[in-house]
């Protein structure tokens, strides 16, 4: 089950995993670390390369929820797009980290940061940038500044990042990405494109004694499900969509 996808036009989960060191890249290595995520799910069968250094697996994109997992020189990904149930995503995440140990030689100690994404789309023709003014207001203190005479806003993609232990190594940040330019505010002609809200739950460094991967991610993910179910649902994406659904 899915409780997020009405809650956007789109809806994904993403997890990162950044090294300190670079990650094997020989044929035979890359290869078999996709062919233990294919056994899984046989769907994912799109293979490309990217830049030389990037390796991409993928399901077929045209039907609007596919699974895909990446190597880069020091990073690994995995993301489900629309995923029927919230759950089966996370599992991929799981399958992607419990195979990088033995398929990649990752430690834990090689752990640079690792991230849990989860991102809400929302098509719209117009400048994003008004849309989250509107639905979202402003800062107390630049509010004054939003009603200047003749001004138009042209860049407002808040962002807020809080820490969750003295450390600051566990870290959650809400923020918007707008996708609107200053010539199409010139010109007054705008294409539908995605209005992007992420919540990134991330931790920093090397992996305590006491920790692995897995249990990481499981901390993660329920600290961005605590941030989504109690705030961003009712304080960001409900005002969006009402906003859109009025224009």
């Amino acid at each position: 089950m899915n409780p997020y996808s009405s809650h956007a036009d789109d809806f994904y989960v993403n997890m990162n995993l950044s090294t300190e060191m670079e990650l094997p890249s020989s044929r035979e290595t890359v290869l078999h670390y996709f062919e233990q995520i294919q056994k899984k799910y046989p769907e994912m069968r799109n293979f490309y390369s990217r830049d030389k250094n990037d390796f991409i697996l993928e399901e077929d994109k045209d039907r609007g929820d596919y699974r895909w997992c990446s190597i880069e020189p020091r990073r690994i990904c995995s993301g489900q797009v629309n995923p029927a149930d919230v759950e089966d995503a996370i599992d991929q995440h799981r399958l992607a980290l419990e195979l990088a140990p033995y398929a990649l030689s990752v430690s834990p100690l090689d752990c640079e940061a690792l991230d849990l994404l989860m991102g809400f789309d929302f098509t719209y023709r117009g400048n994003h940038n008004s849309l989250i003014t509107e639905a979202l207001g402003v800062c107390p203190a630049f509010e004054r500044l939003s009603n200047l005479p003749g001004a138009t806003i042209i860049n407002h993609e808040p962002s807020f990042t809080f820490a969750l232990d003295e450390e600051c190594r566990v870290q959650c940040r809400v923020s918007m990405e707008a996708r609107t330019n200053a010539y199409q505010i010139r010109t007054g002609e705008f294409q539908e494109e995605q209005l992007s809200v992420y919540v990134t739950a991330r931790q920093y460094g090397s992996l305590a004694a006491d920790q692995t991967y897995l249990t990481t991610l499981d901390r993660l993910w329920k600290l961005c499900r605590e941030v989504v179910d109690n705030y961003v649902i009712e304080s960001v994406l409900q005002p969006l969509a009402r906003t859109i659904a009025l224009d």
